[in-house]
């Protein structure tokens, strides 16, 4: 019976753990005071322009992915590397909804992380995603994702965002697919990339924000508040390195 109790001591405070991290990582996402910003080798002033308006961001407790700036096959890129970590690179927008039109962005995958599956909380990690934050009315939110926006208010000051989206590459899900994120449903992620057939190739797309925010809420945004770079190997301890190229906005 004791080991029983302790066992359920311990999966609680790994499932507080999470999800204080989760929290602040849609704060980090959605919020607008900045923090540390990204620095680039002394040798990569052009690269440093080109990032010079994302900021980096940390979790709590956990170990930070890398950002570097590069220039890489004829193109500014942000040079990813994460050992058993997580962290976002994040730039602060605001385009209201009748202004959000299309989004271009690249990156490149040398390979995809083998135990990872974005649709178990356990395992829910990837080499690349985008993550777009958005705005929206939060007292329609669920009693789960109230406490959670509470409970990031008090860590952060800040409330979580109204919805999040992201681009994400799969191992094994269907291309076009929409997973829904493992501990909220706030966290929603379409699969432009599935499988090992591009790997170590750069990928370009070009993306209509509000359609695949349709597709993935059923319902219209609200305003897009922010834009992250994520890699995060932290759930299954495992390393991965990634290069993502320029993040272009558009409006309608």
């Amino acid at each position: 019976m004791f080991k029983s109790s302790k066992r359920a001591v311990s999966r609680y405070f790994f499932a507080m753990r999470s999800v204080l991290c989760l929290c602040v990582g849609l704060a980090i996402v959605g919020c607008t005071t900045p923090h540390s910003s990204v620095h680039a080798p002394a040798n990569a002033t052009g690269q440093q322009d080109a990032w010079a308006q994302w900021q980096r961001y940390a979790f709590p407790g956990k170990r930070a992915t890398e950002f570097v700036a590069q220039h890489l096959d004829g193109r500014d890129a942000m040079a990813v590397t994460s050992d058993n970590a997580v962290s976002m690179l994040r730039h602060n927008v605001r385009i209201e909804p009748n202004q959000l039109g299309r989004m271009q962005f690249s990156w490149k995958v040398p390979a995809l992380i083998d135990a990872a599956d974005m649709a178990v909380r356990e395992v829910d990690d990837s080499p690349v995603r985008m993550v777009l934050a958005f705005d929206g009315d939060r007292s329609s939110f669920s009693g789960r994702n109230y406490r959670m926006n509470e409970m990031m208010k008090l860590l952060t000051g800040e409330e979580m965002p109204y919805a999040t989206l992201m681009y994400v590459w799969c191992n094994v899900c269907e291309l076009g697919s929409v997973i829904h994120g493992p501990r909220t449903d706030r966290i929603r992620k379409i699969a432009v990339e599935q499988g090992k057939q591009h790997l170590n190739q750069w990928r370009d797309y070009e993306r209509d924000i509000r359609a695949d925010y349709l597709k993935a809420y059923g319902e219209a945004p609200g305003a897009l508040i922010g834009v992250a770079l994520m890699t995060d190997t932290d759930n299954t301890q495992s390393q991965t390195k990634a290069w993502y190229g320029k993040v272009t906005l558009s409006g309608r």
